[in-house]
């Protein structure tokens, strides 16, 4: 053990060494805001800096990447407003030089005098005018024009609305925050078309791809993508043959003719956490819903089968409400499970355990309406800037709540660790085979509360690139990192007092597995960096190691053969057939979504061309809900199983089951991927900003794909009724069954 332990905390430390070291190079390396920014040849003064972080306090205020988005952050509807900023000045310049000089269209040149013309671009918008002694910016008078005629186009769509971007007329009205809207908009396009200092490339390694003024894919991200193929080649084969050479070298355990957990003597502090399942439940509800409007968004724009319905509920909101409440239901199931497992890890209930589940379900209540509230408010302009960023909307896609809210959460999370992580040290100090296990799971336990505060670690008008960096923190470690070590170590902990394997067996398993994991997931998370304002470090590592995630998930069909073959050892074990099912569900949709999926739009040569595209979107559903929310329900399901011995209505959660995943999977092979199929060949041929236009979206064959994926959304939508109308009925069952 001590090996397995040694490798363990060499790759947790070193990881974060590199991540940390990225991030020192990202704060030192990011794009300036300047002081001004000025025209050349005269005193005029175009933006401040006070503009430009105002501005995107503005973006945030309205919905920030839940309208649109930056740098490829956002949502899929209205545009990368980076990406449509850049071309249309480049499209205004060309065509103002080509009829100043030749009195036509830029497109009605001959490709002598076009080229002339885009050499003339890509000098005017490519060379860095950023002036270190007075931090100012100098831009020609042309581009000055250039940037006036965007100006009233955005001021134009965010006040009197577009149809086809979901957003309502009055989004945003008063004319000094559409101005200031308009500087940050500038400077996340001068970011990503201005050379860095010294080199040929932007300060988003030439992201977007816009062929007009030469940003094109760099060699670092061709080189860094193909590396990272070889290495995730290599590494596969190494793991399966580890895997195949040692999988069947556990200790042999009993093979008990009755169910070892039957007997389980329950307290007072299980019966409490079972309201959350309820709760849960109607979450889960409430978040499909949101998820129809919200897709629908996406065919009528405004409305919801001809009801104006974005008077009331504006895509911003629908989209945030739905992405939100999937991260609180998820979370909420898992500490859930925590709690009611941990009286069964230390044998005994401790003091004030009731009192404090009571508590945390008081709270989780609070911050989800009172976070919902928020953010609605915060959209339709109630809040000022300040008073939004902590009770309203803070822009950014899975940390939209405002900081109030995150500290709310913050200190519920810490009380969870105490009371979770009190019961597994007390089990620890059994000194039993157990304790390697346990204290993984303390590590996890701890990491979950710890990490969720690196939300907290950026401010009000901190910049663009270091607020991802740390968003990052909180969304891939904290949900995709340690939660996945805490679900990892749970499961094996039911699965060995079930005794289906070895308690020491167990321990070495969960910390070899999470050590597998951790090496590609810290490091890993600056994948999700390559193109936002950071250094060429972030594509370097972040596709070395993030190939490296994907290997373990490659081994899932050993994981659903042994967790199918678990179901014909003893006839005890159908008791839990369906949490059995669910958990083979996570390991499908783990070598699949997270797997398949995640790699398609994980080597920079990928994200580049199609990031903010459909691709992700099936990546993000596929992952997060038939990775973890599969996961969640898992848990639902063990729980109530091991609280109740009244029969199942089997037939229910049979539909349930299949439902779910039959739905997932239509939903992405009807629509969502052939979508991004179509949305990658147009940003791959074509450019970034003609994929996210609505004359491609809105085309007759991409709208026939969109409707299509009623059929999956239809049936997924029946496996959420039959599994929430289950798990309602069947908790209150079990509640009745021990009053």
């Amino acid at each position: 053990m001590r090996k397995i332990w040694t490798g363990f905390i060499a790759v947790v430390v070193l990881s974060f060494i590199a991540l940390i070291w990225v991030g020192t190079e990202i704060y030192q390396t990011q794009p300036p805001i300047p002081e001004t920014v000025k025209v050349n040849g005269s005193n005029e003064t175009i933006y401040t800096k006070k503009d430009i972080q105002d501005g995107q306090n503005v973006w945030e205020s309205i919905g920030g990447m839940e309208v649109g988005s930056i740098w490829g952050h956002g949502s899929y509807v209205a545009p990368d407003w980076t990406a449509d900023w850049i071309h249309k000045e480049a499209v205004y310049l060309l065509n103002y030089w080509a009829k100043k000089d030749f009195n036509t269209n830029y497109d009605a040149l001959d490709e002598e005098n076009k080229a002339a013309l885009k050499a003339r671009l890509v000098k005017d918008i490519r060379t860095n005018t950023f002036n270190e002694k007075d931090q100012s910016i100098t831009i020609s008078k042309e581009r000055k024009k250039a940037i006036k005629a965007n100006s009233a186009y955005y001021a134009n769509i965010f006040s009197k609305g577009h149809e086809k971007y979901a957003i309502p007329e009055g989004a945003l009205t008063d004319t000094e925050k559409l101005a200031k809207l308009n500087a940050f908009l500038f400077w996340t396009s001068w970011a990503a078309s201005t050379e860095r200092p010294g080199q040929d490339y932007t300060y988003t390694s030439n992201w977007p791809h816009e062929p007009l003024i030469n940003n094109t894919i760099t060699p670092d991200s061709q080189l860094w993508s193909g590396f990272s193929i070889i290495l995730l080649l290599l590494f596969i084969g190494v793991l399966t043959y580890y895997y195949i050479r040692n999988h069947e070298k556990g200790e042999a355990v009993t093979n008990p003719s009755k169910d070892p957990l039957l007997d389980l003597k329950l307290v007072r502090s299980q019966k409490a956490v079972l309201k959350y399942f309820l709760v849960i439940s109607l979450l889960i509800v409430l978040q499909v819903v949101l998820g129809i409007v919200t897709v629908h968004y996406t065919v009528e724009g405004q409305a919801f089968f001809g009801f104006n319905l974005s008077e009331y509920l504006p895509y911003s909101i629908s989209r945030t409400w739905h992405t939100q409440l999937a991260v609180f239901w998820i979370a909420a199931t898992w500490l859930a499970t925590g709690l009611f497992l941990a009286p069964i890890i230390s044998g005994k209930e401790m003091k004030y355990q009731v009192f404090g589940i009571n508590f945390l379900f008081i709270a989780l209540l609070i911050i989800v309406l009172g976070s919902m509230l928020g953010e609605w408010l915060g959209v339709h302009q109630f809040l000022d800037l300040t008073t939004n960023f902590f009770f309203g909307h803070q822009g950014y896609e899975y940390m939209d709540l405002g900081r109030f809210w995150q500290i709310f959460l913050g200190i519920g999370l810490i009380l969870w660790v105490v009371m979770v992580g009190r019961h597994v040290l007390y089990g620890i100090r059994k000194k039993d085979d157990s304790k390697h296990l346990l204290s993984i799971l303390l590590i996890a336990v701890v990491a979950i509360g710890m990490f969720f505060f690196s939300g907290l670690m950026y401010g009000e008008n901190s910049s663009l690139p270091v607020i991802n960096y740390w968003r990052w923190w909180l969304v891939h470690l904290w949900v995709e990192g340690f939660f996945e070590v805490f679900a990892t170590v749970i499961i094996a902990y039911i699965f060995s007092r079930m005794k289906i394997i070895s308690t020491k067996t167990a321990g070495k398993t969960a910390i070899a597995s999470a050590t597998i994991f951790l090496a590609g997931g810290i490091i890993g998370t600056l994948h999700h960096l390559y193109y936002s304002g950071t250094p060429v470090q972030a594509i370097a590592l972040g596709a070395t190691f993030s190939a490296l995630e994907v290997v373990p998930l490659t081994l899932m069909g050993f994981e659903i053969r042994e967790n199918w073959n678990l179901l014909k050892k003893n006839a005890w074990i159908q008791r839990y057939k369906w949490p059995i099912f669910f958990f083979i569900a996570v390991a499908f949709w783990n070598m699949v979504g997270a797997g398949v999926f995640g790699f398609l739009i994980n080597p920079p040569i990928a994200l580049y061309y199609i990031q903010g595209l459909n691709t992700t979107a099936v990546h993000a559903h596929t992952a997060l809900f038939g990775v973890y929310g599969m996961l969640g329900m898992g848990f639902i399901l063990i729980c109530l199983r091991l609280y109740s011995n009244i029969a199942w209505n089997e037939k229910l959660v049979k539909n349930a089951f299949w439902f779910l995943n039959g739905g997932l999977v239509l939903m992405v092979v009807l629509s969502l991927l052939p979508v991004g199929i179509i949305q990658a060949y147009t940003s791959i041929t074509k450019g970034y900003s003609f994929a996210r236009d609505p004359e491609l979206l809105y085309n007759p064959t991409v709208q026939t794909l969109k409707w299509m994926r009623m059929i999956g959304d239809i049936v997924f939508s029946l496996g959420i009724v039959c599994f929430c109308w289950f798990v309602v009925r069947t908790t209150v069952n079990a509640i009745k069954q021990k009053s």
